[in-house]
């Protein structure tokens, strides 16, 4: 089994709804959700909008490999309503958005993903639910 943090965010439509919604097709597609942050609510990153953001971030033990979860959880986006990714650093209003954060100790860098993800020290809308539920986790490239 491997051990991958998720962050989820939304901003659109019943934002409460689209996180369990989330959570509920990760543990039936991805593998078992064993832990979950409260949901917070922050303001947009990165772009500007009238629509603020609920955020949160889930543990998760897979049997799948990066590539697949990353597979998974873009279906899950499409699946949710999601239209658009992201495209080079140009963000707008998601009814969900699912980043993998971490995958056990792995570091990779590939086209389509890269692990741990690069801007995650950066957001705190990660940070903060990340270490709510793994207070002691130490990105691998980035000292305290």
């Amino acid at each position: 089994m491997h051990q991958v943090y998720l962050s989820l965010g939304t901003n659109l439509g019943d934002k409460e709804a689209n996180l369990k919604m989330a959570v509920n097709e990760i543990t039936k597609r991805v593998g078992k959700v064993t832990s979950l942050s409260a949901f917070y609510t922050t303001e947009p990153w990165g772009f500007t909008s009238e629509h603020a953001f609920l955020n949160a971030v889930c543990r998760v033990y897979t049997t799948h490999s990066p590539m697949e979860v990353l597979r998974i959880t873009q279906d899950i986006e499409r699946l949710l309503g999601r239209l658009k990714k992201s495209i080079n650093g140009a963000y707008s209003d998601r009814m969900i958005d699912i980043d993998i954060l971490l995958y056990d100790d792995l570091q990779m860098e590939t086209p389509e993903l890269t692990i741990p993800h690069p801007l995650m020290w950066e957001r705190d809308f990660v940070m903060i639910p990340l270490k709510e539920i793994a207070p002691d986790i130490i990105h691998p490239n980035h000292e305290r």
